[in-house]
C-alpha cells in the first residue's frame, strides 16, 4: 500500500480501493480453490454524502441480512443492494437512504453506519443488527470514550431517528457527516449538533499527524 501511494505521489486527499478478485473462469458459483489477484487504485477523497447536512429517506429496500449475505464483510455482489437503495434516496429528492432490517430496525445508510444522539447519549446500532462493522464506526467508537460520550450500542427504531437530538453517518467515504432530515422530519433544531461537532473534530485531527492512537502511517 506504501508503495501505492509512493508511486501515485497524491498532491490532495484520496482514497485507495482495495479488492480481492476470483480470477479463474469456472462454470458454476464455487470459489474455494479458485486462483484470486489483488487490485488496488487511488482516486480522489470526494465525500459521497454532503458534509453540511443530509436529507435521508428510510429505504423500501430492506437490509440483506446477515443470514442471506454477510454484513461484516464488503462482499461487491451485496452492494446490489445498496445502489437500489441509494437510487430510490436519490429518485425521490433525498441524499442518501436509511436501511431498515426484515423487522424493521434501523441498520445503516445505504455505505455508511448511522449514529443517534439523544439526550447525553450516543446511540448506535450493534454489530448483530446487519451493519457492517465499520473501521469509521469503531474509530467514532473509541473517541466517543475518550470525550466521556455515553454510548449504546443497540437496536434502533426508525421513529427514533424522528425524535433524536442528532442523527449522523460514518464511513471512509462519507467522514463523519450530519444528517438534517429524515424522512422529510426536521432533526433537532436543523443544524449539525455539539456531540456530531465534537466528534467530527477529533476524527478529522485522528486522519492528519496530529494522531495519539497509532492509526496513521507516516510515508
Amino acid at each position: 500500500m506504501q508503495q501505492l501511494v509512493t508511486a501515485n505521489a497524491p498532491q490532495r486527499d484520496v482514497f485507495v480501493r482495495v479488492t480481492v478478485h476470483v480470477d479463474e473462469s469456472i462454470p458454476g458459483t464455487r470459489v474455494r480453490g479458485c486462483s484470486t489477484a489483488v487490485s488496488a487504485f487511488v482516486y480522489d477523497a470526494v465525500p459521497i454524502v454532503p458534509q453540511d447536512g443530509m436529507r435521508l429517506k428510510s429505504s423500501p429496500w430492506r437490509r440483506i441480512p446477515d443470514y442471506a449475505i454477510p454484513s461484516r464483510a464488503k462482499v461487491n455482489g451485496a452492494y446490489v443492494n445498496s445502489v437500489l437503495a441509494k437510487q430510490d434516496a436519490i429518485d425521490s429528492g433525498y441524499d442518501d437512504c436509511v436501511f431498515l432490517d426484515a423487522a424493521g430496525h434501523v441498520c445503516e445508510l445505504s455505505a455508511a453506519n448511522i449514529f443517534v444522539v439523544r439526550g447525553e447519549t450516543l446511540i448506535t446500532p450493534d454489530v448483530s443488527c446487519d451493519i457492517l462493522d465499520g473501521i469509521t464506526r469503531r474509530t467514532v467508537l473509541t473517541l466517543a470514550a475518550e470525550e466521556g460520550i455515553p454510548v449504546a450500542e443497540r437496536r434502533v427504531d426508525l421513529t427514533e431517528l424522528y425524535i433524536a437530538d442528532e442523527v449522523f453517518a460514518t464511513g471512509t467515504s462519507s467522514g463523519v457527516a450530519p444528517a438534517l432530515q429524515v424522512d422529510g422530519r426536521t432533526v433537532g433544531d436543523g443544524k449539525p449538533g455539539p456531540i456530531l461537532q465534537a466528534l467530527r473534530k477529533r476524527y478529522a485531527a485522528a486522519l492528519r499527524a496530529d494522531d495519539p492512537h497509532g492509526w496513521v502511517t507516516i510515508l
